[in-house]
C-alpha cells in the first residue's frame, strides 16, 4: 500500500491526511503537541473553504452559522461602509441569509440552503471514510464562521482507521538527498514513505530545507482572537449589526455572533430573538512585533487601546478573560517558493497550508487555502504510483496551486496597506474613499479569493 506521512496536525495536516485515507494511502499523521487540539477561538470560513470541505467529505451542518456583513464604521461610529442591504428572516429553505463578515461587500446575501443528513458508509466501501455530514446550512456560496474546535473536530473524525497518529514528536530534519524515499527525522525516530507532506506551518522546518529562500517576514502587526461564550456575551444593542468591522489608524476590530437562537415559545422570524447561541467570536489588530507581555496584560492593554470605540468593542474586551485570548503575530512569506512539489527518489515531499504560502490575514483565507491544498492534493493522488508518476503528480499540483496562491499573497498585501493604514492624513483619505473602494477593490477582492471550485 502507498505511505504518506504527515508533518502537523492543524487544518492543513488534518485535512491532507484525510483526503490521502480517502484515496487509498495508509497515513501516518505526526504531531510535536502531547495531544491533538483545535484553535481555542473561531474559524471564517469562506465560499472556496466551503466547496473544498465537501470535495473532502466533509459537511458543516449545524455547527457553522452564517456571518452577515454589518458594514465598516470608524470608531467614532460614522459609517464608511454601509451594511448589506436587511432581507427577509429566512430564504426559501426557512433558514438565514448571510454575508460574510470578513470583508466588505454591498450585495444581498444569497440564501442558506440545506445539506444532506449524516450517511454511513456503504458496504464494502474501500475508499476511506464516508464523509462526515450534518444537516447543513450553507450553500457553496455562502460564508459562515464556527468555533474552530468543532471544524477541527470534524476534519479529524475523517481520517478513519488508515491514519495513525503519533503525538509528541517533533520534527526537525527532512531527508532528501541519496536516498530512494523521502523521510523525516525526529531525535532518534525517522520516518520514511512514498509522499512525506510539510503541513508544519509558516515556519516549516522542511520548507526551510527545500525552498530556504521563502523565508518568514513579519507584516508589522499583531493579531488578537477570541470567543466570548454565550453565557459570557453581552447583548447586543438594537443599532448594534450582528456582525462588523471598525477601523482605525492602524488597528481593526471585527466580530461576529456565532449563531442564533429563539426565546422559548417564540417561532423563527419574530422580533428580538437575536440571542447568541454559541457567543460572540472577535478579532483585532494593532501595529507593531508580538507583545512581550502575559496574557492578562495585553488584554489590559487591548481594553486601553480601544476604549472609546463604538458598541460593541468595549463591550467584547470587557467580557472577554484571560483564557478566551488567543494572539498571534501577522506573517507572511517573503517570497513564496517557486515550487510545491519536490520529487525525492521513487516518492516526494509536498507543501500544503501555511508551509507552502503563507499569507497575511487580512484576506481570512489561511485555512480556506489549506483545504483547497488538501483537496487537490487528494484527487492527484488518488490513483498515483510511485516512481515518475508521483513527480509528474506534484508537478501538476505546483501548476495547479502556485498562481492562485501568488495572486493571493498580492492582493492581502495590497489590503493589508488600506486596512492598517497609519498617520493623520492617510487615515481620513481612506476613510473618505472607503466606500468606492469596497466596490471597485475590496468586494472584487474577496469574490477572486472565493472564486474556486474542486
Amino acid at each position: 500500500m502507498r505511505t504518506a506521512v504527515v508533518v502537523g496536525a492543524g487544518v492543513a495536516g488534518l485535512a491532507a491526511a484525510g483526503a490521502l485515507a480517502r484515496a487509498g494511502w495508509r497515513v501516518t499523521l505526526i504531531e510535536r503537541g502531547e495531544r491533538l487540539r483545535g484553535a481555542g477561538t473561531a474559524q471564517l470560513v469562506h465560499p472556496n473553504g466551503v466547496a473544498a470541505l465537501r470535495a473532502l467529505g466533509v459537511h458543516l451542518g449545524d455547527l457553522a452559522f452564517p456571518a452577515p456583513s454589518g458594514g465598516i464604521r470608524r470608531p467614532d461610529g460614522r459609517v464608511l461602509v454601509e451594511p448589506a442591504p436587511p432581507r427577509p428572516r429566512g430564504g426559501p429553505a426557512g433558514t438565514p441569509t448571510a454575508r460574510s463578515a470578513a470583508a466588505p461587500d454591498v450585495r444581498a446575501a444569497p440564501d442558506v440552503r440545506a445539506a444532506p443528513d449524516v450517511r454511513a458508509p456503504a458496504a464494502g466501501d474501500q475508499s476511506g471514510p464516508a464523509p462526515v455530514t450534518a444537516p447543513d446550512r450553507s450553500a457553496p456560496d455562502v460564508p459562515v464562521v464556527l468555533h474552530s474546535d468543532d471544524l477541527h473536530d470534524l476534519l479529524l473524525a475523517t481520517l478513519g482507521d488508515k491514519v495513525e497518529i503519533r503525538t509528541g514528536i517533533e520534527v526537525t530534519s527532512v531527508v532528501t538527498s541519496g536516498v530512494d524515499w523521502p523521510a523525516v527525522t525526529a531525535g532518534t525516530h525517522t520516518f520514511t514513505a512514498d509522499l512525506v507532506v510539510a503541513a508544519d506551518g509558516a515556519g516549516s522546518v522542511i520548507r526551510q530545507r527545500l525552498a530556504p529562500n521563502s523565508r518568514v517576514a513579519p507584516a508589522g502587526y499583531t493579531t488578537w482572537r477570541a470567543v466570548v461564550p454565550w453565557f459570557r456575551a453581552p447583548r447586543l444593542p438594537d443599532d448594534v449589526p450582528p456582525a462588523g468591522e471598525v477601523l482605525g489608524a492602524g488597528m481593526r476590530f471585527a466580530y461576529a455572533t456565532l449563531g442564533l437562537r429563539r426565546r422559548a415559545g417564540e417561532p423563527a422570524g419574530v422580533a428580538g430573538d437575536e440571542q447568541t447561541r454559541g457567543g460572540v467570536y472577535w478579532y483585532a489588530t494593532a501595529p507593531g512585533a508580538p507583545r512581550p507581555e502575559s496574557l492578562s496584560t495585553q488584554l489590559t492593554l487591548l481594553r486601553r487601546w480601544f476604549t472609546g470605540w463604538r458598541s460593541p468593542v468595549a463591550e467584547l474586551l470587557a467580557a472577554t478573560q484571560v483564557g478566551d485570548l488567543v494572539p498571534q503575530p501577522a506573517v507572511r512569506l517573503a517570497e513564496l517558493p517557486e515550487r510545491f512539489g519536490f520529487r525525492v527518489g521513487g516518492g516526494g515531499v509536498v507543501l500544503v497550508g501555511d508551509a507552502a504560502h503563507a499569507i497575511t490575514p487580512s484576506l481570512t483565507q489561511g485555512a480556506c487555502l489549506a483545504l483547497e491544498d488538501a483537496a487537490v492534493l487528494g484527487r492527484l493522488m488518488r490513483e498515483a504510483v510511485p516512481g515518475e508518476d508521483i513527480a509528474a503528480r506534484l508537478d501538476e499540483y505546483t501548476r495547479l496551486r502556485r498562481d492562485r496562491v501568488r495572486r493571493l499573497d498580492r492582493v492581502a498585501r495590497r489590503l493589508d496597506r488600506l486596512v492598517q493604514a497609519q498617520g493623520r492624513l492617510t487615515v481620513a483619505a481612506r476613510d473618505a474613499l472607503l466606500a468606492r473602494l469596497a466596490t471597485r477593490v475590496l468586494t472584487p477582492a474577496v469574490a477572486a479569493a472565493a472564486d474556486w471550485a474542486p
